[in-house]
């Protein structure tokens, strides 16, 4: 089979059920921001962040080190109860630390008199961590419909806890005090309890796809190889680096922005915004995201073909056209895209075409981190990583003082920028690929013109700007699809 259509109709099988999820996921975004004031969807953003950094830590890059030894189907049993069990018990050791210093860990970030949030977490957490095995499985097997089937599930319950508790639970006392269900929910809610009922409603959904994805284990028996646990720790430990500094990256700001900024009274409520108005970036990163479920076992599937090359240099190709579709999809209705966040939370527009490109180039990394991947020189990504992380950090201390959450938005375009440069820089000395950086010039330069546009005042009726923003939208799309069409045929008949 084509492998471009391959990949295509993966990313469409595990992209589209990911997709309808997310946007459903991310759609409460909306109701957490016109419920809660800024400074409380503030903590929502920071825990998160560190959970995010957590979630590397405990997972080490045991994930990407099974499909790369999990290739061999005679192999893959004894890969995944090595990585499965390995697991398991460093988030046991992690669950049993956290639960006993929770008030202590609470006090230090700011949330005394809530050490639950802290539990709660650590149970998600461990939870996530070893679910990552069994749903790297799913993919492994080429499941992706039950992969996608409990990944939407997880979505579908967390959603319809977070509506029950923050929407339905308040209506109900509210509108029927005597009612029987109303003594029923004041057993089960706490209207002091708040921001966390998000977390609640998080930890309910992890268990329940906790427990269906062991319901796929079909291994009667785990045992850890000792042999295969170092060659796969070697293999992983790099990865762990890379993900620590990718995290470092993603979320470092969000975790420092409140202990940086001068105005320490409103803190909460400016990270409450830049969390926020990050999530308005939703099209481009949910791309992203599908697009890296396909790809990572694609890129091994094809890494031993005559012609992968040139196929990673055409998947690039078309990744940058979709992200360029994307941010202009975005940044041309920019007035209609922000309607997504409460009035208290639109001042920070500003940062969202700048987040756009920097998950643009954070999309061009993950393709171009190909090199490292499959000729085992994980160090190397983790070097690029760590210089990215650096350039993070630098920037953030620099630039938050100074510029609040518009400096942490540069600081993300500027580490991700560098990273995309050094890592094709180095590809192309051990791995090259000959991708068409002209073509990606081109229409990146048509992209940046369509913008700027954009953003000069032509006219105070919004029909008739948005509707000179449509011509320019169809036009660019016109000209790409002719200048593109004999590719797509030729992909459509035979690969190229």
């Amino acid at each position: 089979m084509n492998p471009l259509k391959k990949l295509a109709g993966q990313t469409a099988i595990y992209g589209l059920p990911t997709i309808l999820g997310r946007l459903l996921n991310y759609l409460l975004v909306p109701l957490y921001t016109r419920v809660f004031i800024p400074a409380e969807y503030g903590i929502v953003t920071e825990l998160y962040a560190y959970v995010a950094f957590l979630f590397v830590i405990l997972t080490f890059g045991m994930e990407t080190a099974f499909f790369r030894f999990a290739s061999q189907a005679d192999f893959r049993k004894k890969v995944f109860g090595t990585s499965l069990l390995t697991l398991i018990v460093t988030s046991f050791f992690f669950l049993v630390i956290v639960y006993g210093s929770a008030p202590f860990l609470s006090m230090k970030l700011g949330y005394t008199g809530h050490p639950e949030y802290v539990k709660w977490f650590a149970m998600i957490l461990a939870m996530d961590a070893i679910s990552t095995i069994p749903y790297a499985n799913l993919r492994l097997e080429n499941k992706p419909f039950r992969f996608a089937f409990i990944k939407v599930s997880n979505i579908v319950i967390n959603i319809g806890f977070n509506l029950f508790f923050i929407l339905l639970c308040p209506y109900i006392i509210r509108q029927f005090p005597d009612s029987a269900a109303s003594g029923l929910i004041n057993h089960i809610y706490n209207p002091e309890t708040g921001v966390g009922y998000i977390f609640i409603s998080n930890l309910i959904a992890s268990l329940v796809t906790f427990i269906m994805l062991f319901t796929e284990v079909r291994v009667k028996s785990l045992t850890v190889d000792r042999n295969l646990l170092k060659q796969m720790l070697s293999y992983s430990w790099p990865l762990l680096i890379f993900g620590l500094a990718g995290i470092v990256n993603e979320t470092f700001d969000r975790v420092i922005l409140k202990h940086l900024l001068p105005d320490k009274a409103g803190a909460m409520a400016q990270l409450g915004i830049y969390g926020a108005c990050y999530k308005v970036s939703i099209l481009m990163t949910l791309f992203i995201q599908t697009y890296r479920y396909a790809a990572e076992p694609f890129f091994f599937d094809q890494a031993g073909k005559s012609d992968a090359r040139e196929t990673y240099a055409t998947m690039m190709h078309y990744f940058i056209l979709v992200c360029l579709f994307i941010f202009l999809g975005i940044m041309l209705y920019i007035d209609v895209v922000m309607v997504f966040v409460g009035k208290d939370f639109r001042e920070g527009a500003g940062v969202v075409p700048i987040l756009l490109l920097a998950n643009l180039f954070l999309g061009i990394f993950y393709n171009l981190s190909v090199w490292f991947k499959l000729t085992d020189r994980t160090k190397a990504g983790a070097v690029i990583s760590l210089s990215g992380a650096i350039i993070t950090l630098i920037l953030n201390f620099i630039l938050i003082p100074v510029l609040g959450y518009m400096g942490a938005a540069w600081a993300t375009l500027i580490c991700y920028a560098s990273m995309m440069v050094i890592s094709y820089l180095a590809g192309q000395k051990h791995y090259p690929v000959n991708y068409n950086l002209k073509s990606a010039l081109k229409y990146g330069l048509m992209t940046a013109i369509i913008y700027t546009i954009s953003v000069v005042p032509l006219t105070d009726i919004q029909w008739q700007k948005y509707l000179i923003n449509s011509v320019m939208l169809v036009l660019f799309s016109i000209y790409v699809f002719r200048a593109e069409r004999q590719r797509f045929r030729s992909i459509a008949n035979k690969g190229y």
